[in-house]
């Protein structure tokens, strides 16, 4: 009768013990779904490209031709290379908007792969007249630049408006996004 009983008892033992054993499983696959989630959104958001400027546009003081010429530098802050960028620029003395990036009269440079920290420079042209006018004061100016470049079989890119500020002597972020 004992045997019985301790049989018994070591059944049930056995149900809660397998019991537990699912509940944990269960709380374990919960775990490593949220993992692979941030896994995922790292892979999106962080391990990527993420092209920018790192400082303001640049008149250069020398030209390669009769334009004058301006520089900005532009950096891959991202953990993984871009494969190729391309730049876009467009210039007018109308105040443009993001759609002005898609006009025939935008000038589309490709700059290449851009490695994580890798640092490059993009020159654009303004003609003379136009800028001894913005410089003066006397006419606006505005530019539009876009840098587009891909990523997973996605496009990204980073943009911005500007004005130039006679007064200041610099060109004024009017407006400045990202694309994913």
């Amino acid at each position: 009768m004992e045997d019985i009983g301790l049989d018994i008892w070591a059944q049930i033992a056995t149900a809660v013990a397998t019991s537990v054993l699912v509940i944990l499983l269960y709380f374990t696959i919960k775990q490593f779904e949220s993992q692979v989630e941030v896994s995922r959104i790292q892979t999106e958001f962080r391990f990527r490209p993420w092209i920018g400027p790192t400082g303001p546009i640049k008149k250069m003081e020398k030209s390669i031709n009769d334009d004058c010429q301006f520089d900005i530098a532009i950096k891959n802050y991202g953990e993984l290379p871009a494969n190729g960028v391309t730049a876009k620029f467009v210039q007018s003395n109308k105040p443009l908007t993001r759609e002005s990036l898609k006009s025939d009269s935008v000038v589309t440079y490709e700059i290449g792969p851009m490695l994580p920290t890798m640092e490059k420079h993009y020159w654009f042209f303004i003609d003379s007249q136009l800028w001894e006018k913005a410089d003066s004061g006397s006419e606006s100016l505005h530019t539009a630049l876009y840098f587009e470049y891909g990523h997973a079989g996605k496009n990204s890119g980073y943009g911005m408006l500007s004005e130039y500020n006679a007064s200041a002597k610099n060109f004024i972020h009017k407006d400045m996004w990202i694309d994913q």
